[in-house]
């Protein structure tokens, strides 16, 4: 096989692939249609099984220096405040998934991830560039030579997927997140700087992630919505906040004052994509949001990606035969993915449960003790870990 692989898209998912695929001996091309890396959203949780390769790329120290380990993840009621359970995180994630579970500005690990790539000398990084008509021919005009591979790596709205035979499609959720940040000052007595709180109630949620690098919070509300434009950032949100700050009316006053006086917050409407074909079995394949976008119920969007973007080089690198590698990087990762998805859908119905679903959720969740929860995500954040 060709040691040349152009991956189109310079995000998480893009950016780790590029490192991945390097370590392995492959010359890689980037080709962003950005002039200028600038990073969309605030809060991003890096649970073990996504640390684990960042830290295996060498990337440990740089998150370590801006990111907050947080001692528990906590779930509470957002009427009462009631904490409902806690898994523990901090220490106990090292000792136990044998990698570290942490919060950070998204901007800062696509900072990270994008020193590394300019420090790579295998990676060439084409910034302002747009992939229109045939990707291949496109790809060697911009970059000079014909790629073995092409990697679309470009998101929810990707362009790559129109290229892959059978590739799914965009579908609206049902849900729509709201994104802002609060001081640490405005938060004082709600949110706690050494934790991840989700509050839970009738039909939204929302989840606070302590931001160092703005020693305050990530705050994202996520609502029951109506469908909008395909618009990704929502661009009218003050015409749109009066649905958000009216899913929350029967909450803890505190919290609710919180999200009123909160900055300038901003709406995505959640879409996923449809089960379907990644790749086309000669040419392109496709990871993260461009293949399987899912809702963050689970919060692995970014740690799917990153997940994607090893296995891939490990499937490449392991075989001359593009098409063998290319099935067995699907095959092997569809069942993951499949499971991701059932949790996220599964913490969908819980989150947002009313009524008797609520009280029952409620009871089942304050019964559980701290081990049953944290077993309850060994298959996910234990995933790649050495067996204890």
């Amino acid at each position: 096989m060709s040691k040349t692989i152009a991956i189109v898209g310079a995000g998480v998912g893009g950016l780790t692939a590029a490192l991945c695929l390097t370590r392995r001996g492959f010359e890689v091309d980037i080709i962003e249609q950005a002039a200028l890396l600038t990073e969309i959203g605030a809060g991003l949780q890096i649970s073990p099984n996504a640390s684990r390769i960042l830290a295996e790329l060498g990337l440990l120290g740089a998150l370590e220096a801006v990111w907050t380990e947080p001692d528990a993840i906590t779930l509470a009621d957002g009427m009462s405040l009631r904490p409902l359970a806690s898994v523990a995180s901090g220490r106990f994630a090292r000792d136990r998934w044998h990698a570290p579970y942490g919060v950070l500005h998204r901007a800062s690990l696509q900072r990270i991830l994008l020193a590394a790539v300019e420090a790579e000398p295998r990676c060439r990084l084409h910034l302002g560039h747009r992939i229109d008509g045939d990707p291949q021919r496109a790809i060697a005009a911009i970059t000079g030579r014909t790629p073995t591979l092409i990697v679309g790596a470009d998101g929810i709205w990707s362009r790559l997927r129109n290229t892959v035979p059978g590739a799914g499609r965009v579908q609206f959720s049902g849900n729509v997140a709201w994104r802002m940040t609060v001081t640490r000052h405005a938060a004082a007595g709600l949110l706690q700087p050494d934790r991840v709180s989700a509050f839970l109630g009738s039909r939204a949620h929302l989840v606070a992630y302590p931001l160092r690098e703005i020693d305050g919070f990530n705050l994202v509300a996520i609502i029951e919505g109506k469908e909008t434009d395909s618009v990704w950032v929502g661009k009218d949100a003050d015409v749109r906040r009066h649905d958000y700050l009216a899913a929350f009316s029967a909450w803890n006053h505190g919290l609710r004052t919180l999200l009123k006086n909160a900055d300038s917050p901003s709406y995505w409407p959640l879409c996923t994509v449809s089960d379907g074909a990644w790749q086309d079995g000669a040419k392109t394949v496709l990871i993260g949001d461009a293949a399987h976008a899912m809702t963050p119920f689970a919060a692995q969007g970014a740690a799917m990606a990153i997940e994607d973007a090893s296995a891939l080089a490990t499937c490449l690198a392991d075989t001359n035969d593009i098409t063998l590698a290319l099935r067995v990087f699907e095959t092997g990762r569809r069942p993951r993915i499949a499971q991701v998805r059932r949790r996220a859908a599964f913490n969908r119905f819980a989150y947002h449960a009313r009524g008797p679903l609520r009280i029952g959720r409620n009871v089942i969740l304050s019964m559980k003790g701290p081990e049953a929860l944290a077993a309850d995500f060994d298959w996910l954040y234990g995933y790649g870990a050495p067996a204890r």
